[in-house]
C-alpha cells in the first residue's frame, strides 16, 4: 500500500534518482518527468529503482505537460530538480540555461495556479546566488550572482515567493550548497577529479589540468540533502531554507584527500591552467546550517572526509 505521491521533476539527475529512492523506501507512488528518455536508464538503474517509478518524458517548459501530470497523477507533492545545471555550462549557453530554469520554474508555478493545486512544492534553488560569503550565508544574506546559472537561480527563488505570497501557492526553495555522490556527472569538478586519480592509479602516469584550486566551497553528502529537502517540503510552517554544513573546504584539500586514498602524490599529476581561471570565480561560499536545525530539526552528518571517502569507494 502507498503512502503518497509525488511528482519528481528531473526525476533522471543526481538529485532527482536519489530522492526518488528516498520516497520509494517510504513507500511512495512516484511519479518521474525527464527530459530525455534515455536517461531513464543512469542513474535510475544504478540504483536498481527503475521499474519502481512511473517514468514520463516531457519538459519541464510545456505548460500542457506539467498541467496534465498534475490533474493525472494528483500528487501531494511536486519536486523541481529539473533544468541545467553546471555554472561552467552556463557560460557558454546561457539562453538554454536561463529558460530551462526561468522558464521552467514559472510554467510550473502556472501550472499549478491554473490546476488550483493544494499540495506542496519544492523548488531547487543554488548557493550560487548568494556569490561570495565571508560568512555562513542564511537565507537573507545578501544576493551577488556572477554567472548566468546564479542570476537564473535567483529569479527562479524570488519567482516561488512571489507566488507563495501573492497566490497563497504552497511552494518553497531549498537553496543548496554543492553536495555529491557517486551519481554525480563527470561535467561537475569533484567526479572529475576522482576520475582522473582512479586513471591515473591504474596507468601510473597521466596529468590532470586544473583552475584555480584554492577556492572554498561547503560540500555535503547528497543523499542527506534529499532527506532535507522533503522536510522542507512537509513543515508545518512554509518557508524557504538554506541547506547546507556550514564547514568550509578547499578544492585543493578534496585533491589531497583523493589522491592520498589512492597513495598518489598529488602535486605529481596536477596541473595549474591559468586559462581555466574564471575572472568572477567565487573564491568563498558556505552556508549557515543553524537556521534550519533550529527550525526544522535537520543537519549534515555526514562529513567532508567521509563524503569523499564514500566518492572513491564507489
Amino acid at each position: 500500500m502507498t503512502y503518497r505521491t509525488a511528482l519528481i521533476l528531473g526525476c533522471s539527475g543526481q538529485d532527482g534518482s536519489l530522492l526518488c529512492q528516498s520516497l520509494i523506501k517510504k513507500r511512495y507512488r512516484v511519479i518521474g518527468l525527464s527530459k530525455n528518455k534515455n536517461q531513464k536508464t543512469s542513474n535510475l538503474q544504478k540504483l536498481g529503482i527503475e521499474k519502481d517509478i512511473e517514468f514520463n518524458v516531457g519538459d519541464i517548459t510545456d505548460l500542457k505537460c506539467i498541467k496534465r501530470l498534475i490533474d493525472v497523477y494528483s500528487p501531494e507533492e511536486i519536486y523541481n530538480l529539473a533544468g541545467q545545471s553546471s555554472v561552467g555550462i552556463s557560460f557558454t549557453k546561457p539562453i538554454l540555461t536561463i529558460e530551462s530554469i526561468i522558464k521552467g520554474t514559472a510554467t510550473i508555478l502556472e501550472a499549478c495556479k491554473e490546476t488550483s493545486y493544494t499540495g506542496r512544492i519544492f523548488f531547487a534553488g543554488s548557493s550560487e546566488m548568494f556569490g561570495q560569503t565571508d560568512q555562513g550565508a542564511n537565507i537573507n544574506h545578501k544576493k551577488n550572482p556572477q554567472s548566468p546559472y546564479a542570476i537564473a537561480k535567483l529569479t527562479s527563488f524570488n519567482l516561488v515567493k512571489m507566488y507563495r505570497e501573492i497566490f497563497s501557492l504552497k511552494c518553497m526553495t531549498g537553496v543548496l550548497f554543492n553536495h555529491e555522490s557517486p551519481l554525480r556527472s563527470d561535467i561537475f569538478v569533484t567526479q572529475k577529479i576522482i576520475k582522473a586519480a582512479q586513471e591515473i592509479s591504474k596507468n601510473k602516469s597521466g596529468k590532470l589540468r586544473m583552475g584555480n584550486i584554492n577556492v572554498v566551497r561547503d560540500w555535503g553528502w547528497a543523499p542527506e540533502y534529499v532527506e532535507a529537502m522533503q522536510i522542507i517540503t512537509n513543515a508545518s510552517h512554509i518557508a524557504d531554507h538554506v541547506i547546507c554544513t556550514g564547514k568550509e573546504n578547499s578544492l585543493k584539500e578534496f585533491i589531497k584527500q583523493v589522491f592520498s586514498a589512492l597513495e598518489l602524490e598529488w602535486e605529481k599529476y596536477i596541473e595549474i591552467d591559468q586559462s581555466l581561471f574564471r575572472s568572477n570565480e567565487i573564491l568563498k561560499s558556505y552556508g549557515d546550517p543553524k537556521p534550519l536545525f533550529d527550525q526544522l530539526g535537520w543537519k549534515a552528518e555526514i562529513d567532508f572526509k567521509t563524503m569523499t571517502k564514500k566518492m572513491l569507494s564507489a
